[in-house]
């Protein structure tokens, strides 16, 4: 009986370890890809003219392949989405961990599921519709399809992982915690924040990672309602992202055209990893202080 429990153990524990080699190959097979697809027209263009010229034109008779509105908008889009959507994730979180009444709470967990299950193109066709109509109205602009209506689609997308995160993290912390703070005299809102928020951090800042992640990689909704321009990112004029400029030109694409969208890709990848691992540094560092 022992050898066969130890048998079991050891046979779950190769095939655990397998799907995790297979993870990380199919992350180093990407990679690689990227790099191999991505890097011979970089050399051929030149990194400054690539990174940082501010015209792009794939298809003209003297072709331009300048990213750098690509970069500026996603990175413009993705802070504003963060900006906008983490403290009301955050704040209706703590709500729903420790003030919501359970009636209420379960009503608010749900539209939060079901916002999470809505297919990115949904989004993008909700802000067709109504979103940027109302900002051409509210604002009296030519069209509103610009930055700022994909700065809040973008907002409203990440609040379910904000969300559901940061409750799993605030509802596990301890309740000693918390008796411990109202017992010496503290309110039970002075409490959530300055005893339970403190304790679910590592949790909450978690759940923004997920959310900058979403943020930065979504790419059926934000071509629909950001214009799809090559501009340089303004508020109220149609833009582009690192991620719609590769979707909206793949299909089409063809030579040294095509091989510049693997290096957009290339270039999105190396941004996101790069933005994951200042989060998981600083997250460390604040874990060990």
């Amino acid at each position: 009986m022992q050898n066969r429990k130890q048998f079991m153990e050891t046979l779950i524990h190769g095939i655990f370890l397998l799907l995790g080699l297979i993870t990380v190959g199919c992350v180093l097979l990407i990679t690689v890809y990227l790099i191999v697809s991505g890097l011979p027209v970089i050399r051929q263009i030149g990194l400054v003219p690539f990174l940082f010229g501010k015209k792009w034109a794939s298809t003209a008779a003297e072709p331009a392949y300048g990213i750098l509105p690509f970069i500026l908008t996603s990175v413009y889009g993705t802070a504003g989405a963060i900006l906008l959507g983490v403290p009301v994730g955050f704040l209706t979180a703590v709500y729903l961990a420790k003030l919501a009444p359970p009636a209420v709470k379960a009503v608010v967990t749900e539209a939060v599921s079901l916002l999470a299950g809505i297919p990115s193109v949904v989004y993008g066709l909700v802000g067709m519709l109504v979103l940027v109509p109302g900002i051409r109205a509210l604002f009296h602009i030519p069209d509103g399809a610009s930055l700022l209506a994909a700065i809040v689609v973008l907002a409203v997308m990440i609040l379910p992982s904000i969300i559901n995160v940061s409750v799993t993290a605030l509802e596990a912390v301890p309740r000693e915690y918390e008796d411990a703070s109202l017992a010496l005299g503290a309110t039970p809102v002075e409490t959530y924040f300055r005893v339970s928020v403190p304790a679910a951090r590592s949790g909450i800042a978690a759940a923004v990672v997920l959310g900058v992640g979403r943020a930065i990689g979504e790419a059926m909704a934000v071509m629909m309602v950001s214009g799809n321009a090559p501009n340089m990112p303004s508020l109220f004029e149609s833009v582009r992202f690192l991620t719609t400029a590769v979707a909206s030109e793949m299909s089409y694409s063809g030579g040294l055209q095509r091989q510049a969208l693997f290096s957009i890709a290339l270039v999105l990848f190396l941004f996101i990893m790069m933005i994951n691992a200042a989060l998981n540094f600083f997250l460390k560092r604040s874990r060990e202080a």
